[in-house]
This record gives structure tokens, C-alpha cells and sequence, in this order.
């Protein structure tokens, strides 16, 4: 037996067992023994022993307890890092096997701002549908940053982020296919004298009711420079939101403007004619619309066809 094997076996082959890794991982996430032991319908002293066994096998301390709770030690953050792959990795063995012994069903489990989630996931679901109508798509919403929310990808409670930007500097980790530019445009109600001008300029309209987005979220921060690179004030915000449906309640009333990723005008459309797109050019560089996955993760059969039905839908949009 070669040595390797001997050491899987004498070491963790026989000794970690996945229950007692799947407790350290749930009182990592939990920041407590006792809200682990309710997570995991077990009793305290039982999650305890768990934690202690797997410290005695690795001859290394896991855990760290304060008066705060417990946090994983350099050694413990390692397991939990390796542990989630693990885990990650068995649950997408089971789904395989369940879709190889019935492909029209499944889960995925992605995540998806709300923008993107109203103006692509649509026709990508309708798509998916038709091949597999037993799959179950699970949507996480996104607000904030690429940067931020990628760790939800890392920490493998998604399968897949769609979302808007790039990595400045490439991330080892991770997997960035874009599917199309997309610009941020000025628009207004069908109801505004604006709509029907076939000139307008950005200056014009500074004293007029804004929905701005906030200052530090990255639209914002684009609308602001748009604004700065012509020497423009940045118009008061009347209302400031994240928040699409808002806008599409306040431009009803034909009152007010704002900037919206161009993919969202056929959904602020879909009901009815609501808004037009003002012959203004922001001068803003077009943001790339990705998806992420992590590398050398294996995705199941069922994330892969979602993936293919998101590459089909996206070229609809560029077309």
C-alpha cells in the first residue's frame, strides 16, 4: 500500500468523519456552539465533542472561544475553506447522479441583481423550462457589488452569479465569461414633453425631478461622473433608490428622469408603452453583463444547461 493511502487511512480515512466536519462548518458559519447545536438539532455538549475530536485527530486547536463566541484559528478557517468544497462537491455528485437518472429535473441556485433578474432570467427560465420543466431555479438577490457578492460564489451558496463589471485586477479563483456590453441611458416618461424632442442635452434637464441612485453604489458613481465631465452640478435627488419598481411607479407619472441599464427598457415597457429613451449620450464606457463561476469547481449537469440557456438568452438581447 503506498504511503499515501497508509496516511488517508490512519489519519482521516478512518478518524474525520463528514458529520463531525459538517458540525465545525455549521458552528463556523454560526459563530456559536449553542446556535450550531439548535442549527443541528443536537445538543451543545454533542457539537463540543465533535469539534474536540476532529482537534485531537489533526493535533492542531480549530477554534478559538471568547466572550463573543467562537471563530475558526488559522488551522480551523483552512478546514472550513477545504470542508465547503467538499461538501460542495458531494451535494453536486448526488444532483448528477439524480439528473442522469431524471434530466428533466434538478436545482441550480444562482445569483442575480434585480435589474438583470427582471431583464434576462425571464427568457433564460422559459428556455430552461422547455428542456428540463422539472428544474428548480433557486434566485438569490444581489445588491451590492460584484466585488462583494462574489463571496457568496467562493462560500459555494451559489452555483453561478450573473452580474455587471469586471475585476480590475483578475481574480485566481474565479471564471468571468461576458455575454455583451451594455450602455446606461437617459430616460423619461411618454407623457414628458422630453420624450418627443429629437434633441436634448444633459444640461437642460439638471433642474428637473431626478431619481438618482445612491452616491457610493457604482451606478451611482457613473451618473455623478457623467454629470462632473460636463461641468455640471449633479442634479437633486427627489427620490434616491436602488430600486426598479420605484422608478417605474415614479416615471408613470411623467415627472421624472432617470438613468437605467438599456436592457431595462423593454421591462419597464412590457406592460404598456411607459418610458423613452432620451437622445442623450452619457459618455459612459458600456459595463460588461458576466457570469461568474469559481475554477476548478464542478458544475452540475443542470448548472451547465442553465449556463447555455443564459448564453442563448443574452444573445436575443444583443440581436
Amino acid at each position: 500500500m503506498s504511503p499515501s493511502i497508509e496516511h488517508w487511512e490512519a489519519r482521516i480515512g478512518r478518524r474525520v468523519r463528514l458529520r463531525d466536519l459538517h458540525v465545525l462548518l455549521t458552528v463556523a458559519q454560526s459563530g456559536s456552539m449553542a446556535r450550531a447545536a439548535q442549527r443541528l438539532a443536537l445538543s451543545q455538549p454533542a457539537v463540543s465533542k465533535a469539534i474536540a475530536d476532529l482537534e485531537q485527530t489533526l493535533g492542531v486547536r480549530l477554534l478559538d472561544r471568547g466572550p463573543r463566541g467562537v471563530e475558526p484559528t488559522l488551522y480551523g478557517s483552512a478546514l472550513v475553506r477545504r470542508g465547503l468544497a467538499v461538501f460542495d462537491e458531494l451535494r453536486q455528485g448526488v444532483d448528477e447522479i439524480a439528473f442522469m437518472a431524471d434530466p428533466t429535473t434538478g436545482e441550480v441556485r444562482i445569483g442575480c441583481n434585480e435589474s438583470l433578474s427582471a431583464a434576462l432570467l425571464p427568457a433564460v427560465i422559459a428556455r430552461l423550462s422547455e428542456q428540463s420543466p422539472g428544474v428548480t431555479v433557486h434566485v438569490a438577490q444581489m445588491s451590492r457589488p460584484i466585488t462583494v457578492e462574489i463571496r457568496e460564489l467562493r462560500e459555494r451558496n451559489v452555483d453561478l452569479i450573473i452580474g455587471r463589471g469586471v475585476f480590475s485586477i483578475p481574480e485566481d479563483d474565479l471564471i468571468s465569461e461576458i455575454l455583451f456590453e451594455e450602455p446606461l441611458i437617459v430616460v423619461a416618461s411618454i407623457r414628458s414633453p422630453w420624450a418627443r424632442r429629437r434633441k436634448v442635452e444633459l444640461a437642460q434637464l439638471v433642474r428637473e425631478k431626478w431619481i438618482l441612485y445612491p452616491r457610493d453604489e457604482a451606478p451611482g458613481v457613473l451618473v455623478q461622473q457623467a454629470f462632473r465631465d460636463r461641468g455640471l452640478e449633479l442634479p437633486r435627488a427627489s427620490v434616491e433608490t436602488m430600486s426598479f419598481h420605484l422608478r417605474d411607479m415614479l416615471l408613470t407619472t411623467g415627472e421624472y428622469f432617470t438613468v437605467i441599464p438599456a436592457c431595462m427598457m423593454h421591462v419597464l415597457n412590457a406592460k404598456r408603452p411607459t418610458v423613452n429613451s432620451l437622445p442623450i449620450d452619457l459618455g459612459i464606457q458600456t459595463r460588461p453583463v458576466a457570469i461568474f463561476t469559481l475554477k476548478n469547481r464542478t458544475l452540475s449537469p443542470v448548472a451547465e444547461l442553465f449556463i447555455n440557456c443564459v448564453r442563448a438568452a443574452a444573445q436575443s438581447i444583443v440581436s
